[in-house]
Parts: structure tokens; sequence; C-alpha cells
């Protein structure tokens, strides 16, 4: 078994991570300053953290092939 090594820049590690952290600061401002279809847009914001996490937990829950 051979293992590779991927040698990534700081902009790729941190690229994903600043981006979600975008979004959910932008869920947050729009539950606190908006309402109606703001309401909505901050519920789907601050539920991206969740469904990541939940995304990876049961991907590695399953049995690899």
């Amino acid at each position: 078994m051979t293992t590779t090594t991927r040698h990534q820049t700081a902009a790729q590690i941190f690229l994903v991570p600043a981006i979600i952290a975008v979004i959910i600061a932008f869920g947050l401002v729009s539950a606190l300053l908006g309402d109606g279809i703001w309401d909505a847009l901050s519920w789907l914001a601050l539920l991206l953290p969740v469904v990541v996490i939940a995304y990876y937990w049961l991907r590695r829950t399953q049995p690899r092939r």
C-alpha cells in the first residue's frame, strides 16, 4: 500500500471553513435584522453547519468497500 502526501496551501485549507463562516454570519445578521423571507434565509444559513457535520459523520460511519 502506498500513500501519497498532498501538500495544500493555507488558502486551500481554510477556503471552505471561511465560506461556511461567512454564510453563518449572514444567517445571524439576517435573523436579527430581517423579517419574513429573511427568517427563512437565516434558518437555511444556520442549518448549513448541521448538514455539513451530518454529512461527514454519516460518511465516516459507513463501511468502506
